[in-house]
C-alpha cells in the first residue's frame, strides 16, 4: 500500500489537483515602470494576508481599464518570483494563439466567488506547497494539458475547469495553450 505524504500528496492524485488554482478580482493595476510590456496589478484572493501583487505580460492586449475590477484566474501556489524588479506573487492564467498575437485572459463566470478554487468534475485532492510544486515540476507538468476548446472553454487533458457557477473561459480562442 502506498504512503501518503503530508506535502507531497498522493501518488495517484491528479496533477491538476496538486496545483491551487483560485478566482481573483484585480483590485488595482498600474504600468510597471521599466518595463512596456508588464502590468502590476493587485489581485484579492479573498486570502487574510490581502491582495497579492502578480505581474503579467498583458499591456499588448489589455488596457488599464480592461483589468480593473476584472475576475481572473490566479495559479497561487508558485514560488514568488522577481519580474523586472516586481515581486510577483502568482500566475494570471490567459490563453494565446498559435502566432501568439492574440492573448486572452481565462474568465470565470461573473457570479463566481473571489477565492474560490477551481475544480474539474471527478478529481479531487488538496494543492501541494510551492516548494513541492517547483521542486517536483508539477506546474510544467499540469501546464502542457491545458487548452481551450468548444466555445473557449478553458480544460486540462479535455477536462472542463470550473467554479461552482460553471465553466472557466476564454473571449474566442480555441485549441489554443493556457499557460
Amino acid at each position: 500500500a502506498a504512503k501518503k505524504g503530508q506535502d507531497s500528496g498522493d501518488s495517484d492524485q491528479p496533477e491538476f489537483t496538486k496545483m491551487e488554482i483560485k478566482v481573483g478580482k484585480i483590485v488595482k493595476v498600474w504600468n510597471h515602470e521599466s518595463a512596456d510590456k508588464l502590468f502590476c496589478e493587485q489581485i484579492d484572493l479573498g486570502e487574510e494576508s490581502g491582495p497579492r501583487e502578480i505581474a503579467s505580460g498583458l499591456r499588448e492586449h489589455y488596457t488599464l481599464e480592461e483589468m480593473q475590477d476584472r475576475l481572473v484566474l490566479v495559479v497561487c501556489n508558485l514560488k514568488a518570483a522577481k519580474i523586472v524588479g516586481f515581486v510577483s506573487n502568482g500566475m494570471v492564467l490567459a490563453a494565446k494563439s498559435e502566432d501568439g498575437q492574440k492573448v486572452e485572459l481565462v474568465t470565470p463566470p461573473e457570479r463566481s466567488s473571489v477565492g474560490e478554487r477551481v475544480f474539474i468534475d471527478g478529481l479531487s485532492g488538496e494543492p501541494i506547497s510551492s516548494a513541492q510544486v517547483k521542486k517536483r515540476k508539477i506546474w510544467e507538468a499540469v501546464s502542457r494539458d491545458l487548452k481551450t476548446a468548444d466555445g473557449g472553454v478553458a480544460t486540462w487533458q479535455g477536462k472542463t475547469i470550473q467554479t461552482s457557477v460553471g465553466p472557466c473561459k476564454v473571449a474566442s480562442l480555441v485549441g489554443a495553450p493556457i499557460s
